[in-house]
């Protein structure tokens, strides 16, 4: 008798474990939200993607919270704003121990999910951020490089070195196949905690690309044994310009005022914004790094039904920001326009019926819901220091909206130009809000460097102690005071190119000003309470931190 309630106890919990969806989350750098055959460009070739979207759920009004790298991805790690996580380039900052454990990895792994971790990590966890192995060890699957993979990964992180490919997407696809299924080559690099995934456990992957990122396009080598993709693709094609390109040299009126807004030391990086051969150039590889990610798409959904696991395994498809491409001419991202905050976001839950699938949503949700989305879909109680919110009841098309206002920010002012800002809005309006910019030049800096014959990089891209201070004093003063600058008003539903600021015409005024409440409420709310759980993480904390 006792031998069979322990047979039935077991049985019990395989039952459960099985009835617990996978989830995938694939997470792409840098990818606008019009870059997909199913959010309406007529050139790319994402098939996969596009079915994934016809078949679950499109959400056509999706956003990050900061549009840069570093911060957005912690923000969808820990499901918080970065006015509450506070770690950024120009922060000198890591996330704590404490805090990782309440990220989503963490939270799902102590609920029983075996755990994989594939491609790019661009947040510094633990005491000595990208070198402390915390994040490495956090995962029952860890494949991945910390910083930009580059299109040649092996070329940079010595874990892809074992892989067959020589390319992102096709490195990544093996490690998928690699996670995944038991019988496909085992990967040497990998950092595994069981030889093989355990049948009777859910699993949560994650799958981060380095794609369509100018750092992974821009190497892009066209090499002799390249997949056709990255060779040929598209370049029989007359690739327009974007809508609204403005060269640098037809520039008349910038874009924002040039005390606000200190273009001419921008990142050297988006330089091929300038000009429509450059910008021609990067979209052509975009474009083809776009069908690359398509086809793992494709790929691991095949992978997944011929395992019979395509019936319970949710994935989500996502960006961690957009960028401007010349687009009335701005290159690189930065802002609170919707070019950079506004990204792709499908879900595809085939435990529904047909009938509750495929089809878009408008409504607003943001990058910090995923995570709060993902714990309420394996039955986890969402932590209390989660600030997204549950979207699982839109993803079912029901109509039950989680919030009115969109509320981003950017905190990454430094001497490359771009303003501090924070912006509002809902499916009609949009507030932007500007600080004074007090950055020195990196212009003067990469001159001074020069003169003395030091590193260039070093100059620019040190954080120093006295940046936590400065960093920290972007958090509060606008909580404490500090006035803006400059102030944006637009109506998305007549602009959504955000071509005509309207904060100056006296009709709307009645519209700035209930804005400027709603800025009031959703920062407040952005900023939570209680001091940042973050470690210090500065060239001079950490000389050899992996900055």
């Amino acid at each position: 008798m006792k031998k069979f309630i322990i047979i039935c106890f077991l049985g019990l919990q395989f039952l459960q474990a099985q009835e617990r969806p996978n989830i995938v989350f694939i997470l792409t750098d840098d990818q606008s939200y019009g870059l997909m055959g199913c959010t309406g460009n007529e050139i790319v070739q994402t098939p996969n993607i596009d079915k994934m979207a016809n078949e679950g759920v499109l959400f056509t009004n999706a956003h990050i919270t900061s549009a840069i790298c570093t911060p957005s991805r912690i923000s969808i790690l820990l499901s918080q704003y970065e006015r509450t996580h506070s770690v950024n380039f120009n922060s000198g900052t890591s996330v704590s121990d404490e805090a990782w454990e309440q990220s989503y990895p963490m939270v799902m792994r102590r609920a029983g999910y075996f755990t994989g971790w594939i491609g790019k990590n661009h947040a510094p966890i633990g005491d000595g951020g990208y070198t402390s192995g915390l994040m490495d060890n956090s995962f029952d699957y860890w494949y991945a490089g910390h910083g930009h993979l580059s299109f040649y990964p092996k070329n940079r992180h010595k874990i892809f070195n074992d892989a067959i490919a020589f390319t992102q997407p096709e490195i990544l696809n093996e490690a998928v196949d690699d996670f995944i299924d038991p019988n496909e080559r085992n990967l040497k690099g990998a950092i595994k905690f069981l030889d093989e995934r355990p049948a009777d456990k859910p699993f949560m992957l994650s799958i981060n690309f380095n794609l369509p990122h100018g750092a992974s396009t821009s190497t892009m080598k066209m090499k002799k044994d390249d997949d056709e993709i990255y060779k040929t693709l598209y370049r029989d094609l007359d690739i327009p310009l974007p809508e609204n390109y403005i060269a640098k040299k037809d520039i008349k009126t910038p874009k924002l005022p040039a005390a606000i807004h200190k273009v001419e030391d921008r990142q050297k990086g988006y330089d091929y914004s300038d000009t429509p051969e450059g910008t021609i150039e990067r979209y052509t590889r975009q474009l083809q790094a776009m069908t690359g990610i398509d086809r793992l798409v494709g790929n691991l959904r095949q992978k997944l039904k011929d395992l019979k696991l395509d019936k319970n395994t949710v994935i989500i498809f996502s960006s961690d920001h957009g960028l401007f491409m010349g687009e009335q001419g701005l290159g690189g991202k930065s802002l609170c326009y919707e070019k950079t905050t506004h990204v792709p976001m499908i879900v595809l839950d085939p435990r529904l019926k047909k009938k509750q699938r495929g089809f878009k949503s408008d409504a607003l949700v943001q990058s910090i819901d995923i995570a709060a989305t993902m714990v309420a879909m394996a039955g986890i109680e969402k932590p209390a220091s989660f600030q997204g919110k549950d979207i699982s009841a839109l993803i079912k098309g029901e109509n039950q909206e989680v919030r009115e206002y969109v509320y981003t920010e950017n905190l990454w002012s430094t001497h490359f130009g771009n303003p501090r800002c924070e912006s509002v809005q809902n499916k009609e309006w949009k507030y932007i809000r500007y600080y004074k910019n007090n950055n020195f030049s990196a212009t003067k800096e990469i001159a001074a460097a020069k003169l003395i014959g030091m590193p260039v990089s070093k100059m620019l891209y040190a954080v120093h102690d006295p940046e936590i201070a400065v960093y920290r004093d972007y958090i509060e003063a606008p909580l404490q005071g500090e006035k803006p600058v400059y102030e944006e008003l637009y109506n998305l539903k007549n602009d959504p190119a955000e071509l005509q600021n309207l904060a100056m015409n006296s009709e709307n005024e009645a519209i700035l000003e209930n804005l400027r409440k709603v800025w009031k409420v959703e920062i407040t709310n952005a900023r939570g309470t209680g001091n940042p759980k973050v470690l210090r993480y500065t060239n001079d904390s950490h000389p050899k931190g992996g900055h």
